[in-house]
């Protein structure tokens, strides 16, 4: 099989080399791909990752049996529609699918129609209703740009102040904005493959949103992630399934716009259950990158299962024992004004993924992006897994770079609890 994969990140780093693993696939291309990805694929060009045409032409001229979306932007844009229509298999939804992901009201409405627990919600999308929104929530408040953010557009306060400068700046750039109901309990992550009807789950992962140690600081992209999670009830993965995933797929169908590719639920474990935060509709960052560190079956398989809509004939994953753990290496000024152009040293060892990376003329690794590596580590135990992750951390060196040191520490020394 010859699998091209769309995107730049330390995401897709993760999917070639679990695809680079598996015995059914034949080539690997990936577009536009980083100095990472160079190593393990094909890098054939692509300008517009979120131009239909131009992925199409990509596609057909490399002759992809499959070809998978990892980030959200080509989705949302229709990138998805584009392949399916040329009869090339795509993983990753319709552009009328992923606006479960490209518009947070839509999910809402979706998550309402098929009974799925989530926060209560509001949209403003006019200055002269927000005192009166801000009077109804918070503290603490939930604020969130409506469309997409790259994980960056949520707010979470105690600070009225600042929750109405966040909810100013969104309008201000004509982004709606939508307030929620803070929900108490931990976070998991949880990737599910849909083929419209069936739906198979991965392992569940959580990851660490906030910029600083001890969760302080603005929302990121993601700073770290692991999996599993020794803490999650019993059954939490059926559950979510069948009250969340299934519900939620079930109306995507009924509405005539079937879900196919990755529904992640973003999730809290509340004192009264499990609720939705967000729906993605693509593989999460950084969480493949664990998930995908401890899958011993066919990535591909599973991919072309859910693009095809035989997902249902698929035997279940099977999963390494242990734990994976990946600590994400920043920019300077990440998430804001960020420093790039700074030589890498150790960018080429074992588990590390990259992601704001370019090859210099010269050869050298240079950081581009704002998270520029995701450097991962395994174990028999979490407590392992972190140790080895760090101790690959420290063989990385990028000028003014920064990482958290507590990704999975909570978990670790036993300090999360489900209310």
């Amino acid at each position: 099989m010859r699998v091209l994969v769309i995107g730049s990140g330390a995401r897709e780093h993760a999917l070639l080399l679990s695809l680079a693993a598996d015995p059914a696939v034949t080539a690997l291309a990936a577009a536009p791909g980083n100095a990472g990805t160079a190593t393990v694929a094909e890098h054939p060009g692509l300008a517009e990752p979120s131009s239909g045409p131009a992925v199409v032409d990509l596609a057909r001229r490399w002759r992809a049996d499959l070809v998978v979306v990892g980030p959200e932007a080509p989705l949302v844009a229709g990138v998805g529609d584009a392949l399916r229509e040329a009869g090339i298999p795509c993983f990753g939804p319709s552009a009328a699918a992923a606006r479960i992901e490209g518009s947070k009201a839509f999910a809402k409405d979706v998550m309402t129609a098929a009974g799925v627990p989530t926060a209560h919600a509001e949209v403003v999308d006019t200055p002269a209703r927000l005192d009166a929104v801000l009077e109804r929530f918070g503290p603490p408040w939930v604020v969130k740009d409506d469309g997409l953010a790259a994980g960056k557009g949520v707010l979470v306060t105690a600070e009225y102040d600042d929750a109405r400068a966040h909810a100013m700046a969104l309008l201000e750039a004509g982004h709606p904005v939508l307030f929620e109901s803070f929900l108490d309990g931990p976070e998991v992550s949880l990737f599910c493959c849909v083929d419209g009807t069936d739906v198979v789950a991965l392992l569940p992962a959580q990851d660490a949103k906030r910029l600083g140690d001890g969760d302080a600081g603005p929302n990121t992209g993601g700073m770290g992630a692991y999996a599993p999670l020794p803490w999650a009830p019993e059954g939490l993965v059926d559950d979510v399934v069948a009250r969340i995933v299934r519900p939620v797929a079930a109306e995507m169908a009924r509405r005539g716009t079937p879900f196919s590719g990755l529904l992640y639920a973003g999730l809290a474990l509340t004192s009264s259950g499990p609720q939705v935060i967000e729906f993605n509709a693509r593989f999460g960052d950084p969480e493949t990158q664990v998930v995908l560190a401890l899958l011993r079956s066919s990535l591909s398989s599973l991919l072309l299962a859910t693009a095809t809509g035989r997902l249902g004939a698929e035997p279940a994953p099977q999963w390494s024992d242990g734990y994976a753990v990946t600590v994400v290496v920043a920019a300077e000024g990440y998430p804001g004004r960020i420093r790039t152009g700074e030589t890498i040293t150790g960018a080429d060892g074992d588990g590390v993924l990259h992601a704001g990376t370019r090859r210099r003329d010269d050869g050298a690794v240079v950081s581009s992006g704002g998270r520029v590596l995701s450097v991962v580590g395994t174990g028999a135990t979490l407590e392992e897994a972190r140790t080895d992750a760090y101790r690959r951390v420290d063989a990385v060196h990028l000028p003014a770079g920064h990482a958290r040191t507590d990704i999975a520490l909570a978990a670790v020394e036993g300090r999360i609890a489900v209310p």
